[in-house]
């Protein structure tokens, strides 16, 4: 059985929000009938990927990251721009869909390491519980991402998008105002802003047409008084 047909299985025809909100068509912002897998980790043998232990797969991820009734879950990636080097890394919380983006010139991995910790200073604590990120070389330096911040990084499995569906879904949003090919080192970080904030102030059905700021802000109200 190929990807393909798993993702088509799993991530497009699944219940939840991207059955609800997304056709195939739409799934699949690029145009395309299929999704074509794509790793930034081609050459790269998963046995070397000394950064993925045991404890980091995503089946050691607690149980409650599933259920999006529990808050605190966000799913990562890079949107890559056309010069391979420029990115924008995308955070997307899977009970409210509320998004962080930050636009980044190398995404290196000391270099997103760092920018995640500026990213989830402009939250509460309470807000992160756990973070699933793909399998790129850009988070081996996640140990000390969660010594700093208390949040535990999981790795989908390789080739596995539909693992991490709220930001796949996200990171097709951002391609309607940045399409595949933009070379991020010509965005501003005010552009990025504006973008950030439309989507999280845009009704959402999945949401019963509150905002994912709304939903969000519900989530902290109810932790502050617990």
């Amino acid at each position: 059985m190929s990807h393909e047909t798993i993702y088509q299985a799993l991530y497009v025809q699944g219940a939840g929000a991207l059955r609800h909100e997304l056709s195939v068509e739409k799934a699949l912002r690029s145009g395309r009938k299929s999704r074509k897998p794509q790793s930034k980790l081609v050459g790269v043998p998963v046995s070397s990927r000394s950064w993925i232990g045991p404890d980091t797969i995503i089946t050691a991820r607690p149980a409650e990251a599933s259920d999006r009734a529990v808050p605190g879950h966000w799913e990562g990636d890079l949107v890559i721009g056309r010069d391979a080097r420029s990115a924008l890394i995308t955070l997307n919380e899977r009970t409210s869909r509320f998004t962080l983006i930050s636009r980044l010139d190398t995404h290196d991995s000391v270099t997103v390491t760092a920018r995640l910790g500026e990213m989830i200073q402009r939250l509460p604590t309470a807000a992160f519980k756990t973070l699933t990120w793909d399998q790129g070389v850009e988070m081996a330096r996640h140990a000390q991402f969660t010594i700093a911040s208390g949040i535990q990084v999981f790795f989908c499995d390789p080739h596995s998008p539909w693992q991490r569906p709220t930001n796949e879904n996200g990171n097709g949003l951002i391609r309607d105002f940045f399409p595949k090919g933009t070379d991020f080192t010509t965005v501003t970080d005010q552009e990025i802003a504006e973008m950030e904030t439309l989507l999280n102030n845009r009704p959402r059905k999945v949401l019963n047409f509150a905002t994912p700021a709304e939903t969000l802000q519900q989530i902290l109200n109810v932790a502050s008084t617990t």
